[in-house]
């Protein structure tokens, strides 16, 4: 029978013979803290990972969380109305509340300040924390702050006496690099696995955060979560955020934070407790070889302006829709979800060089960075609910919430909503300001807005 593969293929290497490949390419190893040479075998010292492991292990913790999640399941809209319920008898249905608890890993950053990162998953609706070291002591944490959008959370500890991690410049890792994954995997403390940078720059994970995620082969399991990547220096290149499976074990495809991402965002965590998300006020696709043929651009990289809000930060410093970003204070820009990682993780306020390609000549532009619906009354620039991030909301003359835009890419777009849109109420709960949509919206898991669209009314239920 024919072989279905082509007949010239390059060698195959035999287990033995890949092992020995790769640790040959490994660097030759250090004596261990005790001050006993490494193993050896025929004269030869054996290459080893122990070192590295033995530096980074007393900076990774094991967190134990306990809370209380209300639970909400799909109902019919009828059942929220009052009179249906009285006229057909039908009994209360309210949120229930169960008590949980669960385990994960995180990265003491700062030992001196007690200060730990973890993912926001990790610490969601806990109402008690423990942290608990490699050589078994336990601390009670407190929460600093929290951003689920990029599934970062500081918590810290008092009087501890803690080992912390050097953080290293995750822009420098490369595809084919060594790293280590340290977490408590199903509860298995401090427990080590092995393998390569398998891509950078992953999203689609989750689309309504902001994602630029290291990919590695290293196993990383339930539990990892908050845990350590790090590379063959020992230097925190990544925290260990999730995984594609389908059984909820490993298959070799898991998803780290960046460091570079993990350091901007705790500064601001640590500072503000929250992160102040910034916008250009720009809705941008990512520059396709087609696209860029029509504009004459050589490279077919960057992020294609299709429209600029007026009053945005944007529209004040002289972008036009047709500009390509390509650069941002510098550094390239290849794709939409780049750009939008970039300025998502800026200060509001902050400067920002753009360059941008307009015409077929370079250009330089310098905006400010807005807060989301900055100025709008009742406004702090967060959006009302997870499924609106990405809407630019305004109250509406004659009352209501105007749709003003919807940021490509964002949830909000992925939701039947439109520009020009005005929401009217929420749950059947009338509301005339941005305010009031945010005081509904507060604590629902799942939104049933009324939008009056043109001369018709419609409803459009949001997740």
């Amino acid at each position: 029978m024919q072989s279905a593969f082509p007949s010239r293929t390059a060698p195959v290497l035999g287990a033995a013979a890949l092992a020995l490949s790769l640790l040959a390419a490994l660097p030759a190893p250090r004596a261990l803290a005790d001050g006993h040479p490494p193993a050896e075998a025929g004269g030869a010292a054996l290459p080893s990972l122990a070192p590295i492991v033995k530096r980074a292990s007393p900076a990774v913790v094991n967190i134990a969380t306990r809370g209380t999640v209300t639970e909400r399941g799909q109902r019919n809209p009828l059942l929220e109305d009052p009179f249906f319920r009285r006229f057909f008898d039908v009994p209360d249905q309210g949120p229930r509340e169960r008590q949980f608890q669960s385990a994960g890993s995180g990265v003491v950053v700062d030992a001196k300040a007690g200060l730990i990162v973890t993912n926001a998953h990790v610490i969601e609706n806990a109402t008690e924390i423990t942290v608990t070291t490699i050589d078994g002591r336990d601390y009670k944490a407190t929460v600093v702050g929290s951003d689920s959008a990029s599934d970062v959370a500081v918590v810290k500890v008092k009087d501890a006496k803690l080992a912390e991690i050097p953080i290293g410049d995750s822009s420098k890792a490369e595809v084919g690099d060594y790293v280590l994954a340290i977490g408590n995997p199903f509860g298995l403390q401090h427990t080590v696995t092995y393998g390569i940078v398998s891509a950078l720059g992953r999203s689609g994970i989750n689309p309504d955060g902001y994602e630029d995620f290291i990919q590695t082969d290293a196993s990383i399991n339930p539990g990892n979560s908050g845990g350590a990547l790090i590379n063959l220096r020992g230097e925190l290149i990544g925290v260990n955020s999730a995984i594609l499976s389908r059984s909820g074990g490993n298959i070799g495809i898991g998803f780290a934070i960046p460091s570079n991402m993990v350091r901007t965002v705790v500064e601001q965590l640590v500072k503000y407790g929250e992160v102040k998300r910034g916008i250009l006020g720009v809705h941008i696709v990512t520059l396709t070889p087609d696209i860029a043929d029509n504009l004459g651009v050589k490279d077919a990289q960057g992020a294609l302006v299709q429209e600029v809000v007026e009053g945005s930060a944007a529209d004040k410093a002289g972008v036009r829709a047709g500009d390509v970003v390509v650069a941002v204070n510098g550094q390239a820009v290849k794709t939409r979800d780049e750009l939008r990682n970039r300025i998502g993780l800026m200060r509001v306020g902050e400067s920002v060089d753009l360059t941008v390609i307009r015409d077929g000549k370079t250009r330089h532009f310098t905006a400010l960075v807005q807060a989301r619906n900055a100025g709008e009354d009742g406004a702090d620039g967060s959006a009302p609910h997870r499924a609106l991030e990405g809407a630019e909301l305004a109250d509406a003359p004659g009352g209501g919430v105007l749709v003003r835009s919807i940021e490509a890419g964002s949830a909000a777009s992925q939701t039947a909503l439109r520009a020009n849109d005005v929401i009217t109420a929420v749950n059947r709960q009338k509301v005339a300001t941005v305010k009031e949509l945010k005081a509904a919206a507060k604590d629902q898991s799942t939104l049933l807005l009324t939008v009056r669209r043109g001369t018709g009314t419609l409803v459009i239920p949001v997740r």
